[in-house]
C-alpha cells in the first residue's frame, strides 16, 4: 500500500515539475518573441533578400575570388544606394515644391495655366476637374478658400505617406543589412537551417526546406520582379508620350502589380489624356504603346513565377495574393510558403499508404 502511495506520489511530482518547466519554456518563448516583434518584420525582409540574390552572391564570390566579406559588402552597398539615393530625391523633391509652392503663395505670383476644353469632356470626373482647375486659373485665393477641407485632406495624407515612406526606408535599409551578414555567413545559416528543419520536419525537411527557398524566389521574380519591370517600361512611355506627373502614374502600376491587379488600370485613364492632348496619329501610337506594356504582365508572370515551380503555380498565386491582404507586402511571401507546404503536406497525408510498404 506505502508503495502504491509512494508511485502515486512520485507521479504527482513529476507531473508538477513537469508543467512548471513546461510553463517556464513556454514564458521564455513568449518573452522573446516579444522582445524580438519590432524586429521580425526586418528580419523576414533579409532573410527574403538573402533567398532571393544568394545566385547572384554566388556568381560574384567567384569573381572575387572567394572573399565573402567583400562580396557581401558590394551587394549591401550597392542595394542601399539603390535604395537610399532615390527615396531621399524624391522626399528632398517633394519638400522643396511644397517649399516653393508656399512662398509663391506669399508672394502672390503663384499662377496656374489654363485648363484645356476637352477636359471638361473626360467621363464622370472632367466637369469637376475642369471648375476646379478653371477656379485656380482665375482666382487661387478664392480656389483655397473653397476647397480648403479637401486641400488639408490632401496635405495631411501626404505627410502620412512621407512620414510613412521614412519608416518603410528605414526598415528596408535594416533588411538589406541583415541580408548581407546572412550571405556573408551563408554556411553557417544553411547548416543551421537544415538542423533546425531536420529537427521538426525529420525525413522530409530538404524536400520542404527546397519548396521555400523556391517559392520565394518564384514570388520574387512573378511578382516584385514583374512589377518593377512594368514600372521601368510604362514611366519611360509615359515619360516620352509626355504625361505629366509619370513618375506617380509609373509608382501607381507598380503599386498595382504587387498587388495583383492589371497595369491597364493606370494605362486606360492615360490614353484617355493621351488623346486629349495629342493629334489622333501619334495618340494611336503611343496608346497603343502604353497598352502593351499595361498588359505585358500577363505573358511575364506566368513565364517567370510557374518556372521550376515546387508546386502549381496557381498555389503560388492564390498564397500571395491571401497573403498580402492578410499582412501586407510580407505577406507576398508568408502566404505563398505557407501555402505551398501545405499544399506539399496535404500530398503527402494523401499518399501516405503509398510511400507505406504494405506487409506481405
Amino acid at each position: 500500500m506505502n508503495t502504491e502511495q509512494d508511485n502515486n506520489l512520485s507521479s504527482e511530482k513529476k507531473a508538477i515539475d513537469l508543467s512548471i518547466k513546461l510553463m517556464l519554456i513556454t514564458l521564455l518563448i513568449v518573452w522573446s518573441l516579444m522582445i524580438i516583434f519590432p524586429f521580425i518584420a526586418p528580419i523576414l525582409w533579409g532573410i527574403i533578400l538573402a533567398t532571393t540574390l544568394f545566385p547572384l552572391y554566388q556568381s560574384m564570390l567567384k569573381i572575387f575570388k572567394g572573399k565573402k566579406a567583400i562580396t557581401g559588402t558590394l551587394i549591401t552597398l550597392l542595394l542601399l544606394c539603390l535604395l537610399l539615393i532615390p527615396s531621399v530625391i524624391m522626399i528632398a523633391s517633394v519638400v522643396n515644391e511644397v517649399k516653393a509652392l508656399k512662398a509663391s503663395m506669399d508672394a502672390n505670383t503663384l499662377t496656374i495655366p489654363p485648363p484645356n476644353a476637352k477636359v471638361a469632356a473626360w467621363p464622370l470626373v472632367g466637369p469637376k476637374i475642369y471648375d476646379a482647375w478653371s477656379l485656380l486659373n482665375t482666382n487661387v485665393e478664392s480656389a483655397v478658400i473653397t476647397y480648403k477641407e479637401q486641400m488639408i485632406q490632401i496635405g495631411q495624407k501626404l505627410l502620412s505617406a512621407l512620414g510613412g515612406l521614412f519608416s518603410n526606408v528605414l526598415m528596408m535599409s535594416l533588411s538589406i543589412i541583415i541580408m548581407g551578414i546572412l550571405l556573408v555567413y551563408s554556411e553557417a545559416s544553411e547548416k543551421s537551417v537544415s538542423r533546425f528543419a531536420k529537427r521538426l520536419l525529420g525525413n522530409h525537411s530538404e524536400e520542404y526546406t527546397k519548396v521555400v527557398v523556391q517559392t520565394i524566389r518564384n514570388v520574387s521574380k512573378g511578382i516584385l520582379g514583374v512589377a518593377f519591370i512594368q514600372f521601368v517600361i510604362m514611366g519611360i512611355s509615359f515619360v516620352l508620350a509626355g504625361v505629366p506627373f509619370a513618375g506617380i502614374w509609373a509608382l501607381l502600376v507598380f503599386l498595382l502589380a504587387l498587388v495583383q491587379l492589371p497595369g491597364a488600370l493606370v494605362a486606360i485613364p492615360v490614353v484617355i489624356y493621351v488623346y486629349s492632348v495629342k493629334e489622333p496619329v501619334p495618340a494611336t501610337i503611343w496608346s497603343v504603346i502604353i497598352l502593351v506594356c499595361g498588359l505585358s504582365d500577363n505573358v511575364l508572370k506566368p513565364l517567370l513565377m510557374g518556372k521550376g515551380a515546387p508546386v502549381p503555380m496557381l498555389v503560388i498565386f492564390i498564397g500571395a495574393i491571401g497573403g498580402f491582404m492578410l499582412s501586407g507586402f510580407i505577406g507576398l511571401f508568408t502566404g505563398a510558403i505557407v501555402l505551398s507546404l501545405s499544399y506539399k503536406l496535404t500530398g503527402l497525408w494523401i499518399n501516405e499508404d503509398h510511400l507505406i510498404p504494405q506487409a506481405k
